[in-house]
């Protein structure tokens, strides 16, 4: 199975120490292999080159040079190639001249098929040479010197010296590898061998340990050598099926990135590993706008997506980093070593810049981009669950504040043992109704009429008292809560419109919803079935959305938008002006009002930029046929203000606070008719009713 972070075959760069030891290996590898060829008498390798038994030899290497036998996924180093076992054989059969030759050709054909860097190739012969050569070097002293010309059958008093050969022989490309690998991934080489050792001298005592039944077999019976090939077959199948289910167990399917019981042991090593002047980070990557690809293109295409995300983000990593998929459109990645917190942004930052760049599916083109939250260690956790948790924090913050990137932050973590006890405590307040509504007013500048009331949702908690919404919404906002928030508070809404309709009072109430509910296809039903139930027609209600809906294209091709137009009921564009947006997108949505944001408002009387802002939205609010509110209305001032504009309703404590249904209702009644002693000189060229 490919693995996707394999980085093996980009070259180093010179002067690295990697760069160093690959060259220093490679050199005396061939320096060996070269003194081992000039030591093979030219006759005799022609000689033995006319036996069947040599090409068989030959054709058994090669073959098992090609599919290494795989005991673990989690092995560094990679697999043992059965190669071993005949190159052994041949060694002790033929002497180091004909193993090193045919081992090299092995190799060499390995790298053309399976198509590896040349690098890897050339430290590939060299390491292999050096181990046959550690072991010819053992069987010398004890006096085995084979050639072609004078072959050498081992018998039961040779065991010792075939064992410390084979042991010299593993020792050695052990050591080479695992010291290749620790320099690539920047990993201590004893956490390589410790992952490797183990695993790995299994196989090769089995291979190694049969090498010597094979010379026997060669020496009286040539043509029987074939036949090691079906335990080895065996060996290979037994050990595939084994790595294959713990593949499956430790990795991702979709993308065959590590999941997150890889990544916790993954991190768990780093932990335990680091040094006193070492940090070691954690990444988690959201992708921003992933729903709009699978909603409109289908999974087939969005799973194609995260497929590319995945190679994007192996290859935007260090060696020896890993790139994990939690599920989803979640991806993590952790730095076994990382220097500091501004190390830690520039790889966060080469992360979306890798994202960045525009994917081509099916024809069409989308721009992907990522949250990331950053959390070190120690400076933020002591161990994995903490890392991991203020790390999803951190990506939280970057989401709803869009920096892209944001390291943890204590004074911003809002996940405390505190706030999750309110969470359940939001919950039974939710199932027992302990929430209640407030209803804030929205009067013609013009006339001083009621225009309607916004609902805001209140909470009085039994033992902390008065909580804000903008404690507990985002609470929501982040778990399963927030459908059931938004239809406990639309039913609410409707239940209160329902007994104001009936007696006469017929005021429209404006509800807060997210993006998410807005989206959210039970939510037409929800109010069909609502208004039928209390008797309301769609305009008794409004559904507020803040400016961030339009960020997005599907909001104009959403099912639920167009359904919610069909229903006829009306949408409004809350905090105006604090996002991005153009006003000529609301020709697309089925919006008949536009909140401009108190911020701006409130400064008109004060500041000039406000006020050109500020008229500049009223004028083109109403070029496109809709009706503009301004929030935050406090003075006299700044309503006269407005209604010189050409703004039509205003919302704030000049006309009335949030009150609750009992206090709303007689606000009301007394001023339903008539905009009398709401507290706001007129203009004078309007005239008030009685």
């Amino acid at each position: 199975m490919t693995d996707p972070t394999d980085t093996r075959d980009t070259g180093p760069r010179a002067g690295t120490p990697l760069w160093a030891f690959l060259a220093g290996i490679t050199v005396i590898g061939f320096t060996a292999l070269v003194v081992a060829m000039l030591r093979l008498d030219a006759a005799e390798l022609v000689e033995l080159a006319r036996t069947p038994l040599f090409w068989v030899l030959a054709v058994l290497v090669v073959l098992g040079e090609l599919r290494p036998v795989m005991v673990s996924s989690a092995a560094a180093v990679g697999g043992t190639y059965p190669s071993a076992m005949f190159t052994f054989a041949v060694l002790l059969h033929f002497g180091l001249s004909v193993a090193v030759l045919m081992q090299a050709v092995a190799v060499a054909m390995n790298g053309v098929v399976t198509r590896k860097s040349w690098h890897r190739v050339m430290f590939n012969i060299a390491q292999s040479t050096l181990a046959l050569t550690a072991a010819a070097v053992v069987l010398g002293m004890f006096g085995i010197v084979p050639t072609p010309a004078v072959p050498w059958v081992p018998g039961g008093d040779d065991l010792l010296a075939i064992g410390l050969a084979g042991f010299a022989y593993f020792a050695t490309r052990a050591a080479l590898v695992s010291g290749a690998v620790a320099l690539h991934e920047r990993r201590s080489i004893t956490r390589v061998l410790k992952a490797t050792v183990g695993p790995q001298s299994l196989v090769y005592t089995g291979l190694l340990g049969l090498a010597p039944l094979v010379v026997v077999v060669m020496n009286h019976s040539p043509g029987l050598v074939p036949l090691f090939v079906a335990p080895l077959l065996a060996v290979y199948f037994t050990a595939t099926l084994s790595m294959r289910r713990d593949h499956q167990a430790m990795h991702d399917e979709l993308t065959g990135l590590p999941n997150r019981k890889l990544l916790i042991v993954s991190t768990e090593e780093a932990l335990a590993e680091a040094r006193h002047d070492e940090r070691v980070g954690l990444f988690l990557l959201d992708l921003d706008r992933f729903k709009e690809v699978n909603d409109t293109m289908g999974h087939p295409v969005g799973d194609r997506l995260l497929q590319m995300v995945a190679h994007r983000l192996t290859h935007s990593v260090r060696p020896g980093d890993v790139v994990a998929r939690l599920g989803g459109d979640e991806f993590a990645v952790l730095l076994p070593s990382i220097r500091d917190t501004q190390a830690a942004r520039e790889v966060a930052a080469r992360l979306r810049a890798a994202l960045s760049e525009p994917v081509r599916l099916e024809g069409m083109t989308f721009d992907v981009d990522g949250s990331v939250g950053i959390a070190l260690y120690p400076d933020h956790a002591p161990d994995f669950e903490l890392l991991f948790q203020r790390a999803d924090v951190a990506m939280y913050l970057a989401k709803e504040a869009r920096t892209g990137v944001e390291l943890y932050q204590p004074d911003k973590d809002r996940n405390s043992p505190e706030r999750l006890n309110l969470l359940g405590d939001l919950r039974r307040a939710i199932d027992s109704h302990e929430l209640r509504l407030h209803y804030q007013p929205k009067v013609s500048l013009g006339t001083g009429t009621v225009q309607g009331v916004e609902a805001l949702l209140r909470w009085h908690h039994q033992t902390h008292g008065p909580i804000a919404p903008s404690e507990f919404v985002p609470l929501a906002e982040q778990s399963y809560l927030m459908r059931q928030l938004t239809a406990y508070v639309i039913e609410a809404a409707l239940e209160q419109a329902a007994r104001w309709w009936h007696s006469g009072l017929r005021v429209q109430i404006s509800v807060n919803i997210s993006a998410r509910d807005l989206l959210d296809s039970a939510l037409p039903e929800q109010l069909e079935v609502g208004l039928a139930k209390y008797g309301l027609p769609p305009a008794a209600i409004q559904l507020e959305v803040t400016e961030r809906i339009l960020t997005g294209d599907q909001a104009y091709t959403h099912e639920t938008i167009k359904a919610l137009a069909t229903l006829g009921v009306p949408l409004a564009l809350d905090d105006f002006g604090t996002g991005y947006s153009s006003l000529i997108r609301l020709q697309g949505l089925a919006v008949s009002e536009v909140k401009i944001d108190a911020s701006f408002v409130r400064r008109i009387a004060e500041s000039e930029g406000d006020d050109r802002i500020v008229r500049s939205i009223v004028d083109l609010v109403r070029s496109l046929g809709l009706r503009s509110v301004a929030e935050g209305v406090e003075s006299d001032e700044v309503a006269i203000r407005l209604a010189e504009m050409g703004c039509d309703v205003g919302q704030g404590w000049l006309f009335g606070r949030p009150m609750p249904s009992a206090d709303a209702t007689a606000w009301l009644q007394e001023h339903f008719e008539t905009g009398a002693e709401i507290g706001y000189e007129y203009p004078a060229e309007v005239s008030r009713s009685a």
